[in-house]
């Protein structure tokens, strides 16, 4: 008898924990700020995917503590709905395949009400289709491709699009710079890199830019691209636009461009932010480069001299980027949806979420049709190793 009533006080102590921990960590990725004693009734799950390994780590450090901060901030405050919010978080590995697996698990946890992710063009992509099949919000902080969201669907974002993104940096090279010959370096392979160069080359006809070189790697993962910079450097461009990541551009595509003697401008779009972190010794090699960015931690404004407080103080400086900003402000978009909606039901957020206005640490906006915001463009300049806020574009 006492084994009898020793093993039913165990099954009901095994029940009560498995509940007690119901939207927390599967595989000890979650984050469960202010919420580690509650039930499953009395929290909001949210699903997040990012590379948090492989070599766009830096990117998943970024959006993660993004996340996480506002999550501990709401949360403090009260919550949503008066329920706290919980955190099952993902690693895609920067790999398709891996983000496809990742939301396929969280999509079919009923007690997931909305997804953040992910972070790269190349995985978000694969996502879409997903989202819209299982008819849950999958709303990207950082990923940029045009093609990732579209008109009536599932899928949002925080950040300004590609051909946007693309169209600025011809802008700063036309009416900032002045410069009139250009030459572009691009990763075939990648939607990223391959949608920033046709938003570019079609906006360098609008502005009066004339390409007098273009060149190719297979992916934005390459380490050798002296070949193609060489070419660059033999024509007569003064400025190169590369949009690759901080991966390749820190300790590849900058240093070999000035080895092989161009000696112009070089430009990129976001994924340039997190480069300093790569640089080689010699930090002067990164003069006369620029990029457009979400926003800048220069910004003087009290939204965003906050935001850059409260993330220093609780995860240093180092991991502080526009990703960690636009994260930050996912899930602020994410909870003005569910309490407009009154619901944690998947549908009801997504019709929340359609059209809304928001105003956050990378601007004020109203998204589009497609779920897609336009705003304003901070260009980010490299002078002796640091990145400084060099002015403020918009249409």
């Amino acid at each position: 008898m006492k084994k009898r009533i020793f093993a039913v006080l165990l099954t009901a102590a095994l029940v009560a924990t498995l509940f007690s921990g119901c939207g927390s960590s599967n595989n000890g990725a979650a984050n469960t700020d202010g919420a580690a004693a509650t039930t499953a009734a009395e929290t909001i799950k949210i699903g997040t995917i990012s590379p948090n390994t492989g070599s766009l780590a830096a990117y998943g450090e970024a959006v993660v503590n993004g996340i996480n901060l506002a999550v501990k901030e709401i949360n403090a405050a009260g919550g949503v709905l008066g329920k706290q919010i919980v955190l099952e978080t993902l690693d895609d590995k920067g790999d398709p395949v891996e983000g496809a697996n990742a939301f396929n698990k969280l999509a079919d946890e009923a007690d997931v009400c909305a997804i953040l992710g992910s972070v790269t063009s190349g995985v978000t992509s694969g996502l879409a289709s997903l989202a819209n099949e299982s008819k849950v919000v999958l709303l990207t902080p950082t990923a940029t491709a045009d093609t990732v969201t579209d008109a009536d669907d599932y899928v949002f974002r925080a950040c300004f699009k590609d051909s946007y993104q693309g169209r600025m940096a011809a802008k700063f090279a036309a009416e900032v710079l002045g410069v009139k010959k250009v030459a572009v370096l691009y990763a075939s392979g990648d939607p990223y890199s391959a949608g920033l160069r046709e938003a570019f080359i079609a906006a360098a006809a609008e502005f009066g830019l004339d390409v007098v070189a273009e060149e190719s790697s297979s992916s934005t993962e390459d380490t050798d691209y002296s070949a193609q910079l060489t070419n660059i450097a033999g024509s007569d461009a003064e400025f190169l636009f590369a949009p690759y990541y901080y991966s390749s551009i820190g300790p590849y595509i900058v240093p070999q461009a000035r080895a092989a003697g161009f000696a112009g401008v070089i430009m990129g779009a976001d994924g340039f932010d997190g480069t300093i972190a790569t640089m080689v010794d010699d930090k002067s090699l990164y003069n006369n480069c620029y990029f457009t960015n979400h926003y800048s931690p220069d910004d003087t404004s009290a939204t965003v001299q906050n935001f850059v407080s409260a993330y220093t103080t609780e995860f240093g400086a180092e991991s502080l980027n526009a990703l960690a900003a636009l994260a930050y402000d996912a899930v602020y978009m994410l909870k003005d949806s569910i309490e407009k909606a009154n619901s944690t039901d998947r549908t009801a957020i997504r019709d929340a979420m359609s059209g809304m206005s928001f105003s956050g640490v990378t601007g004020s906006f109203t998204l589009d049709e497609t779920g897609t915001p336009e705003k304003s463009v901070a260009i980010i300049e490299f002078k002796d190793g640091a990145a400084i806020w060099n002015s403020t574009l918009g249409n």
